[in-house]
């Protein structure tokens, strides 16, 4: 007989608010939930949290990266590619996910971020 666990992503997203509750600024737990919002297709808190991530950090490359996701999912097309060029500026270099990430699927076809692609020449 098997038992179930709670659910999963709720159950984290929880646990992951509750510390955030404790001490706001705490990084690693504010992109883990980020995460999982967008995940469970909370775009929009994903969103405010890569932006907070984003300011707390302004030098940090991935942050800039999940917030172009965001940005990307939520349709903002431009912001998108420009926070991209900033990823890419501040170091990002995982160039065959970034091809591949189904988060800026919404990106593809769109001429800037073609531009961007063959400005840093990333192979599509």
């Amino acid at each position: 007989m098997s038992r179930r666990g709670p659910d999963r992503p709720g159950f984290e997203i929880a646990f992951l608010e509750s510390v955030l509750k404790r001490d706001d600024t705490f990084p690693e737990a504010m992109e883990m939930l980020a995460g999982l919002y967008t995940k469970e297709g909370r775009i929009e808190d994903g969103l405010a949290l890569d932006r907070r991530l984003v300011s707390l950090d302004p030098q940090n490359a991935t942050h800039h990266y999940n917030l172009a996701c965001s940005l990307a999912l939520k349709g903002y097309k431009t912001e998108a590619v420009e926070t991209l060029r900033r990823a890419i500026g501040l170091g990002y270099t995982d160039f065959a996910w970034l091809t591949k990430d189904p988060d800026l699927k919404p990106l593809r076809g769109f001429p800037p971020y073609v531009e961007l692609l063959d400005e840093f020449n990333i192979v599509r």
